[in-house]
């Protein structure tokens, strides 16, 4: 028989505590820090979903081996633990450690970047995207129409357009296109997943004309447990053999293990490739570490190997996802406009259908995350104009979709704690109307959306 009630597959072992607020305290404290989610103290946010990544909390079998862990400086067991338990799901030749994702992105296009490449994806996020732009290369965005459509419910949105990564190819030439990524799951458009056909299809493309073939995969067994749910042919798989199957399918892979691999830190660069592998080693040792311990430590090395056990258990994942839905389709039954269906590790308002009030250049994504903070305590994260509006010329255009993401740590908040984001975002909800828009009055030159200040219009 199934019950209605998602219960939490696990018991709380320990708690953090939450400082409660008022909204007048909230108004202040947001307007110190120039209205900016990022800058605010953890300590004045009663529910926290800026994002999932590192935020999760472990289990008592990950802080168990934590106590294993072997801090010696080169080929410390705990690095032989943490490499087979990699190699268990993603088989690459090579694996190289990192402190986090965006390390391994640093790494890997310093090492294949540059002026005159092109690196396509369904959609790069935010690092992945500076990290190419940064070293000269152009980043494209190549998901199919459905992805850019918030309310469209094709079930997998993070499709990449094949036709138009052909076009690409030919347009570019070969030898200017050094790999092509693909994120799964795809985080910039709405957390939605992409099908194992297209997996194939894409590294089919790649095969045809001898590109490698990388994975962006921190949110790899979500996207195996979507294939799973919704794909043809796949109801009666394992999780852990189609994570396998989708490994296969690529040349390499860059990994932050704060997401799916239940971490706080790390990350990993893989790959078969034998003399980039060389290059990736040498960067690593200028910029993180020794190869077998890449920034961090080996009690961190433990534990990302039993989260990357727990990770692909069917109870964890189903859990995983219908919590999220549970909080997305309260939203959508309310009259929220939110991407649809709902994706695996967030839910993502629609803030251009919102505040359709609000022009996009006055980022109504920032304005409705700003709201939620002040209602109820909630940060989210705004994936819209203020993230991808301006492009590397300077020049500042609308981003494709103007999105607020909430994201859900992994195994930190409670039913109730999601019901009261139900109740917060229904008093935003009657807010709408009157919420303005914002201005940036002080930005850096890059990933302005952590550090700008804004002002209210």
């Amino acid at each position: 028989m199934e019950f209605k009630t998602i219960i939490e597959p696990f018991r709380i072992h320990s708690v953090a505590s939450i400082a409660m607020t008022t909204e007048s305290e909230r108004s202040e404290f947001i307007e110190e820090v120039g209205y900016n989610l990022f800058s605010l103290h953890s300590d004045n946010v009663l529910i926290d979903l800026l994002t999932d990544s590192g935020t999760g909390a472990m289990s008592r079998n990950q802080w168990a081996a934590i106590q294993r862990g072997d801090e010696s400086y080169a080929g410390s067991p705990s690095w032989l633990n943490f490499k087979a338990a990699v190699q268990n799901l993603f088989p690459f030749t090579h694996i190289i450690p990192t402190h986090q994702g965006r390390a391994a992105e640093k790494i890997l296009f310093t090492a294949i970047g540059g002026a005159g490449k092109v690196i396509p994806s369904n959609t790069h996020f935010d690092t992945t995207r500076a990290n190419i732009e940064y070293s000269q290369a152009e980043a494209v965005d190549l998901v199919i129409a459905e992805g850019k459509d918030p309310a469209n419910l094709h079930p997998f949105k993070g499709n990449m357009d094949l036709v138009a990564l052909e076009q690409l190819i030919k347009n570019t030439g070969v030898e200017n296109i050094p790999v092509v990524m693909m994120t799964i799951t795809n985080n910039s458009g709405g957390g939605q997943p992409v099908s194992l056909e297209n997996l194939h299809a894409v590294s089919a493309i790649c095969k045809k004309y001898s590109i490698p073939f990388f994975l962006d995969a921190c949110r790899f067994a979500e996207n195996a447990w979507f294939i799973r749910e919704r794909e043809a042919g796949q109801s009666r798989r394992e999780v852990i053999d189609i994570v396998r199957e989708i490994a296969r399918l690529a040349d390499g892979m860059t990994m932050s293990a704060k997401k799916d691999p239940l971490g706080n830190i790390g990350g990993w660069l893989a790959l078969n490739d034998d003399g980039l592998a060389a290059i990736c080693r040498n960067l690593l040792i200028l910029t993180e570490g020794f190869p077998t311990y890449g920034g961090l430590a080996g009690r961190d090395l433990e534990a990302l190997a039993v989260g990357l056990t727990e990770v692909v258990s069917h109870d964890y994942l189903r859990y995983r996802i219908q919590s999220t839905a549970y909080l997305g389709n309260a939203l959508h039954e309310m009259g929220i406009p939110v991407v649809l269906p709902i994706g695996g590790h967030a839910v993502y308002i629609d803030a251009k259908a919102l505040l359709p009030h609000i022009p996009a250049l006055q980022y109504p994504g920032q304005g409705l995350a700003i709201e939620l903070y002040k209602a109820g305590g909630i940060r989210g994260c705004e994936i819209g104009s203020v993230m991808f509006g301006r492009k590397p010329d300077g020049s500042e255009v609308p981003a494709a979709m103007e999105l607020v993401r909430l994201a859900i740590p992994r195994r930190t908040y409670t039913q109730s704690h999601i019901d009261y984001v139900i109740e917060v975002c229904a008093e935003v909800l009657k807010r709408a109307p009157s919420l303005t828009g914002y201005s940036i009055i002080k930005e850096p030159p890059s990933l302005r959306h952590f550090t700008s200040e804004f002002a209210p219009i």
